[in-house]
């Protein structure tokens, strides 16, 4: 596990949802992102829970929360912020990506 100087970042809400989640599952849980092509704009984020961590994963922590990150992905995420977000549309994990030239809609999928 690669551990990195915060290329990548946790907001406060995205940190207090991990611990929430991991609360009401009664077991550790960390969220992964990871970065793949297709989307309607190119590349697409993706997110999971896990328990275990893979040999190449980035970890970046807040508050003892902690998300990880493939060594491929975190090229295309460098600079970025993993944030929650709770709207009327509904709630979800963010990407707020600076490298993003464009994203669909839904934010879901960007292209660089």
């Amino acid at each position: 596990m690669t551990s990195m100087t915060a290329p990548l970042t946790l907001s406060p809400a995205a940190a207090k949802r991990i611990h929430a989640i991991a609360e009401m599952e009664g077991r550790p849980l960390m969220l992964r992102l990871a970065v793949e092509g297709g989307g309607c704009s190119g590349f697409q984020y993706l997110f999971d829970l896990v328990e275990t961590s893979e040999p190449d994963d980035h970890r970046i922590e807040l508050d003892g929360a902690v998300a990880l990150v493939d060594d491929i992905s975190v090229a295309l995420v460098k600079g970025s912020q993993i944030d929650f977000v709770d709207e009327l549309a509904g709630a979800e994990f963010r990407v707020r990506n600076p490298n993003a030239k464009s994203s669909c809609g839904c934010g879901v999928s960007f292209s660089i």
